[in-house]
């Protein structure tokens, strides 16, 4: 059984967009960095060669890994989805109840996932305690960096 995996279709695009330019535009560039280097005589001391060669590797394991995610990606369209309750998808404003400082958060699948761009694995341990609750909630989550405690300001679709 495949697991899939869960992810929006901006993130499957994302992934998408990188597997192409992994394929038509690095390994070319790869290729012709191990074709110049071999003109340089003794590979056994050629770092140039070596260096190419394990870009070469990388950049086919990165591959291999994007098509793999693409292959088990279960796209789901946030647009058509809605209701009072956060699951998958949803964009939800919080309010630390220590700071009473606001984030938002979209909870998408882990291939998509960035905090810095204010996006957070359906995995992660924030997303999970926010999974099934509703606006005005209280919820806590047991962070790395101890317990905190939030309240649910909205809840959206976009």
């Amino acid at each position: 059984m495949v697991e899939k995996l869960p992810m929006t279709a901006a993130g499957h695009t994302v992934l998408e967009v990188e597997l192409k330019h992994r394929q038509q535009v690095e390994r070319p560039r790869i290729i012709q960095q191990i074709t110049d280097a071999r003109t340089h005589g003794d590979l056994s001391e050629n770092a140039e060669y070596h260096a190419a060669k394990e870009q070469q590797s990388l950049n086919e394991g990165a591959i291999a890994e994007l098509e793999d995610k693409l292959a088990r990606a279960d796209v789901i369209d946030v647009s058509k989805l809605s209701g009072d309750t956060i699951k998958f998808g949803a964009t939800v404003t919080l309010i630390d109840e220590d700071t009473d400082k606001k984030q938002v958060w979209q909870i998408v699948g882990e291939p998509e996932a960035d905090a810095k761009s204010g996006k957070i694995s359906i995995t992660s341990p924030l997303a999970r305690a926010l999974i099934n609750k509703k606006k005005n909630e209280n919820v806590e989550v047991v962070t790395p960096g101890g317990a905190k405690a939030y309240e649910i300001t909205k809840i959206e679709w976009k």
